[in-house]
């Protein structure tokens, strides 16, 4: 398995739609001049960026947290250029970036250094092979304090691993739970 580079990156978004909207540089500053979180293609990754969209965790219902039976109504929904998570708490999101992920790749994906020295973690678990959508991002805020997550700006990367041979069952072959999602996604079972 090898790690691939900006020059792969950007043949396969451009030939591939692997990853849509794409952007084949770096990005540092908004449209009016002012610097931002980057995103965009990287030496060896692509960082995404957050959507307007989040689910901001909240104890209001003092329900248990189960994977199995979600209450959806533990979140408060936000569509906003900023997200505030409350101290010790969790928000999801998604990115702006819808992916397709090709049949001989893994891609894993870490936060940016710019949240992680604010005590903000992203945790996304592994685009399978031949997964497609948007993906869910969990910000956790580990600070006492609250902390501010801004759409549209870089928050996380995602590094592109292609393997040496093609796997036996990918994720659209299994019918994978998560394919094809759209907006914020909640657990599923």
């Amino acid at each position: 398995m090898t790690i691939k580079s900006d020059k792969w990156i950007r043949r396969m978004a451009e030939q591939h739609g692997m990853i849509e909207p794409f952007a084949a540089s770096q990005v540092k500053h908004a449209a009016d001049g002012h610097r931002i979180v980057s995103y965009g293609t990287s030496s060896y990754g692509y960082d995404v960026r957050c959507a307007r969209e989040f689910k901001v965790f909240t104890n209001i219902n003092s329900t248990i947290v189960d994977p199995k039976n979600f209450d959806s109504g533990s979140f408060v929904d936000i569509d906003s250029d900023v997200c505030i998570i409350p101290p010790n708490s969790f928000a999801l999101a998604r990115t702006v970036e819808y992916f397709r992920i090709p049949r001989d790749v893994l891609v894993v994906c870490l936060g940016k250094s710019t949240y992680a020295r604010c005590g903000i973690i992203v945790n996304v678990t592994p685009l399978e092979p031949e997964w497609e959508g948007h993906v869910t991002l969990e910000f956790s805020n580990t600070t006492p304090l609250p902390a501010k997550i801004y759409a549209g700006e870089g928050v996380a990367q995602m590094l592109f691993f292609q393997s040496d041979e093609v796997c036996e069952t990918s994720y659209r072959d299994r019918g994978g739970k998560y394919q094809g999602q759209t907006g914020v996604t909640l657990p599923r079972t």
